[in-house]
């Protein structure tokens, strides 16, 4: 069957599932099997979402499901009104965000309730990842604090490092700092973790050098003293060639650390964004680039 015939049979059974809904309300029907009904609409809503999904009819889709969760509730079927309302949700996604978001945190609530937290988790970052930078810190936040009360101690660091990398974008440099300290003091103990600590005091380090020279050299000494493997690193190499090129005022040789480092490790997005703020501090360098 073609999408449309699809979508045609899901407009069918939608029609099909309310009358079954309405039908289970009657006095008698309530007496004698209304539940059984509610049943047989959730099942009907659920293949409707399904038929609308196969069209790409999203909305329409993300609305069935979230039919089918409300009844699930109603029957007092709390999972499997999570797993409908995360079902919406990921149909939203593609439609409507904010729909999205609101059948999203339907789910966690039910999760929460019922001590799902590794679960609810895992939405809120769903939720982030739709939201942009300033509303996602809030929800990796929450799921960090899920992971931590849940004892996932790795999951709760991705999404706190998550949380850094939002706030430094959004030139929150001290909250980005001190993530970013936490973890590498975390991790740079663990025989396998430890090569993943001089990435985040490198990311410290800059967010430093941001706000002022003195406290990014004042850092650099006190992460090379916690962590000695990070003296040898190309990031703490690079570090003190950026210093040292700020303080002589030299956007040239800046530059050119920053070449030769790209040349090795290519920076991202972030990396090419904070140092690009950092030369800008640089006399006359008010829109440098890197290059």
């Amino acid at each position: 069957m073609d999408s449309a015939g699809k979508e045609r049979e899901a407009v069918q059974l939608m029609a099909e599932a309310e009358k079954r809904v309405k039908g289970s309300h009657s006095f008698l029907r309530g007496l004698f099997g209304g539940n059984t009904r509610v049943e047989e609409a959730c099942e009907m809503y659920t293949r409707a979402a399904n038929m609308f999904k196969i069209a790409k009819n999203w909305s329409a889709a993300g609305n069935a499901f979230c039919q089918a969760a409300k009844l699930h509730m109603q029957l007092q079927s709390k999972h499997d009104s999570a797993t409908s309302f995360v079902d919406a949700g990921n149909a939203y996604k593609k439609a409507d965000p904010q729909e999205a978001i609101n059948c999203l945190n339907a789910a966690i609530d039910i999760y929460t309730d019922m001590g799902r937290f590794t679960i609810a988790a895992k939405h809120h970052i769903t939720i982030a990842e739709i939201y942009e930078a300033e509303l996602a810190i809030a929800h990796y936040e929450q799921a960090a604090d899920y992971y931590k009360g849940e004892e996932s101690n790795s999951s709760a660091n991705k999404c706190l490092l998550k949380v850094a990398a939002y706030a430094a974008q959004l030139e929150q440099y001290q909250k980005a700092i001190e993530i970013y300290e936490q973890v590498g003091t975390n991790t740079m103990d663990n025989p396998l973790l430890k090569y993943s600590a001089k990435e985040y005091f490198f990311k410290a380090a800059l967010c430093h050098f941001i706000v002022d020279e003195l406290n990014a050299k004042l850092a650099l000494e006190k992460y090379e003293e916690m962590f000695p493997a990070f003296t040898d690193s190309r990031e703490c190499k690079l570090l003190k060639k950026l210093l040292e090129a700020h303080e002589e005022q030299n956007s040239e040789a800046y530059t050119e650390a920053v070449k030769e480092f790209d040349s090795i490790s290519r920076l991202d997005q972030w990396l090419t964004t904070m140092l690009l703020r950092i030369k800008k501090t640089i006399q006359g360098e008010g829109d440098g680039d890197l290059k």
